[in-house]
């Protein structure tokens, strides 16, 4: 049972970065350009969509990377372990990292939502409030895993 749920899990995260790579290819350049096409006498909003969106994607795949390490150590039965504490870490830092960078996008998302549609800005706020859950998750996790190794520690030192 155990083992296809970790299963279940891998192949949804291979599953979520398809989805995420595909969303970049197709609709970013697209939203871009549409982006362009809104303000043609400011060009480089265009450029602005591009790299808040493709530098968001960067953390994005890092932490799901981390995210599938942590899930072969659970499968290996080392999750008790530095190596563990560090992948949530990371991901923590990818995921204050996506809401930052949203973040200083919002300014964007003001002037998009302003001639197109206001729930645009909503998305953005959407993004920046699930990452901070996912960082706070995180760090919660973090300290759990942490204390959970200090008392392993502890114990294999008494016995």
């Amino acid at each position: 049972m155990k083992k296809t749920s970790i299963l279940f899990l891998k192949i949804a995260i291979n599953l979520i970065g398809m989805a995420i790579l595909v969303l970049c290819l197709f609709l970013v350049p697209k939203f871009g350009n549409f982006v362009g096409e809104l303000y043609p006498d400011m060009a480089s909003m265009k450029y602005l969509v591009f790299i808040v969106m493709y530098g968001t994607a960067v953390p994005f795949y890092f932490a799901l990377h981390q995210a599938f390490n942590l899930l072969r150590y659970i499968d290996e039965k080392t999750a008790f372990s530095e190596l563990s504490v560090k992948a949530l870490k990371n991901i923590k830092y990818c995921a204050m990292t996506i809401s930052g960078l949203y973040g200083l996008g919002l300014p964007l998302l003001y002037f998009i939502g302003k001639k197109v549609d206001p729930p645009i800005g909503l998305i953005g706020l959407i993004i920046i409030f699930a990452s901070l859950v996912i960082a706070v998750f995180a760090v919660i996790l973090q300290q759990l895993l942490q204390e959970a190794i200090n008392i392993k520690s502890e114990n294999d030192l008494t016995i």
